[in-house]
């Protein structure tokens, strides 16, 4: 060995101790694999920058109006990038543009140029990149560097723009979602409030099948550059250099910039289903404190994330396992939504505005056999959610009659069979979570002693021909599925044992009896579950 070979050995000794030191360990949101189960996924589960249970997932979309639509991996484009992504629920998405000006996005497929073009673009996929709290993408044909995060009820996007006479961010009210139909905006407005702020709102109708869900998003944008112009269409109808636009269905508007290469600009959303004045106190309640800064805003959701995902730690070296139980455990809070603002206010689902004293209220699609996994997943690691879960439960109880099985955007959906909103709220009791098991047991008693009905506001609540169950001992299969039989009965022990809990035996011995109704339609030979018709008679 030469001098000068030992010379290097000796300064990779030296720095040995300082690499290993500096290598920072994985931490567990850095586990998360953003993009595992977006392929022929749903509509509320993509790469979304968002907060655990946040009104606003932030990001890419690049489908139709089709059956589990919005972001599909596989597809090497974007439409735009939209707000809400909760169940039967979308709103406001922004795309920055510099190519030929299009105001239409017919689909992912259509022409980049030409008259048909959409302002959509292709992406290079390697660019493509998202973590817990952000996402980022590079738009090919706009030459856009897009980044977005997001706090509980705000958006952030940056753009990196190249240099252009002409570049645009667009801001579109209709756009498709995850339905055939898609959803219709029956009213909007957008006004200018000065060359750095808009505001406006979105009274939003979901499909035919889903029309139960009527929602108005409020919102207020906020650029960090003064844009030169602002433009505006609505049905085909151009406007140039507007003050305001207002109209229904296809409606939106557009900033106009010069801009330098590498200049970025910083796009601040609040959202609200109260009021513009609630969106804008969101944005100053969440944004403010930040600075409206993206990096301080993508650190602050990255470590809210880590703190709830490091309540479990993975032992052993299998780094592959401990990516997928991360990814999962990061899915289990990212389904959901918070509807209430920063102080509390709301909009039931009749639409009048409400005031929480504590807690939060949640939404989203309807908890299919939750029990099994979910329930106690949260009960364990979050408790608070928990008792925010039975906080919406009694809120919607008192105001507006039901517990909700599918409280999106705080609605009656009535998706599902049984109401099982009540395994959450009993065990919740059970557990210690809450302490008033009277007003959690007034609720659940409703949904297994009175028939559902369609609720006046829309949508349906509790358990529909529960009164035939009642007088059959089983639903007979004129009347409805062989599966309502089963999630009736368990309904009926749930309710059975928070009533011998608080010590009232001769109701709790009475569902418990009526719960063993799941055996009426176990068939004694076959072994298996099976319908029956009203006389007895098995399929």
């Amino acid at each position: 060995m030469n001098s000068r070979q030992i010379s290097s050995y000796i300064l990779i000794l030296l720095t040995l101790p300082f690499t290993l030191i500096s290598a920072k360990p994985k931490e567990p949101v850095d586990y998360v694999d953003m993009f595992i189960g977006t392929s022929n996924s749903r509509w509320m589960l993509g790469p979304y920058a968002q907060e655990p249970f946040g009104m606003v997932q932030l990001g890419p979309d690049n489908q139709g109006n089709v059956w589990m639509g919005g972001y599909e991996y596989a597809i090497n484009s974007v439409s735009g990038f939209s707000h809400l992504h909760a169940w039967t629920m979308g709103g406001l998405m922004i795309m920055p543009t510099t190519a030929d000006l299009a105001l239409t996005n017919p689909s992912a497929d259509s022409p980049y140029k030409g008259a048909n073009a959409g302002y959509h673009s292709r992406i290079l996929k390697e660019t493509e990149k998202a973590s817990p709290g952000y996402y980022s993408v590079y738009l090919y044909d706009h030459e856009v560097k897009a980044e977005l995060s997001a706090t509980t009820r705000c958006g952030i996007h940056r753009y990196t723009f190249p240099e252009r006479k002409e570049s645009r961010i667009l801001i579109d009210l209709l756009f498709p979602t995850e339905w055939d139909y898609g959803f219709n905006v029956k009213d909007a407005c957008i006004t200018k409030v000065s060359n750095t702020e808009l505001e406006g709102y979105a009274d939003c109708q979901s499909g035919p099948w889903s029309n139960w869900n009527n929602n108005k998003l409020h919102f207020v944008i906020r650029f960090s550059k003064p844009f030169s112009q602002l433009n505006g269409w609505n049905e085909g109808i151009e406007k140039d250099d507007i003050q305001s636009i207002a109209g229904k269905n296809d409606i939106g508007a557009y900033a106009i910039y010069s801009t330098t290469e590498g200049e970025s600009i910083t796009v601040s959303t609040g959202l609200s289903l109260v009021s513009i004045k609630q969106a804008r106190l969101n944005m100053d309640t969440e944004l403010a404190p930040l600075q409206y800064d993206f990096d301080r805003v993508v650190a602050q959701t990255r470590n809210k994330w880590n703190e709830l995902l490091g309540r479990i730690e993975v032992e052993g070296t299998n780094e592959v396992d401990k990516t997928k139980f991360y990814t999962n455990l990061y899915r289990a809070y990212a389904g959901k939504q918070t509807w209430n603002d920063v102080n509390g206010q709301y909009r039931d689902a009749c639409e009048n505005i409400q005031q929480l004293d504590h807690g939060n209220m949640y939404g989203g699609d309807a908890f299919w056999n939750s029990f099994w996994n979910l329930n106690g997943l949260w009960s364990i690691i979050s408790p608070r959610i928990v008792d925010d879960w039975v906080t919406t439960q009694l809120e919607m109880f008192k105001h507006t009659g039901w517990t909700s099985k599918g409280p999106a955007g705080l609605e009656y959906s009535g998706i599902m069979e049984g109401s099982h909103e009540t395994a959450l709220m009993v065990a919740a009791y059970q557990k210690g979570i809450r302490k008033d098991g009277e007003a959690i047991y007034e609720a659940v008693l409703k949904n297994v002693t009175e028939t559902g009905i369609d609720h006046p506001c829309g949508g349906s609540c509790g358990n529909p021909l529960l009164d035939v169950y009642i007088k059959q001992g089983y639903m007979p299969m004129e009347k409805g599925v062989v599966s309502k039989t089963l999630d009736y009965a368990y309904d009926d022990w749930c309710v059975s044992q928070l009533a011998l809990a608080l010590g009232k035996k001769k109701e709790g011995k009475a569902l418990l009896a009526r719960s063993m109704n799941y055996k009426n339609v176990f068939h004694p030979e076959k072994k298996f579950v099976m319908r029956r018709d009203s006389l007895g008679n098995w399929d």
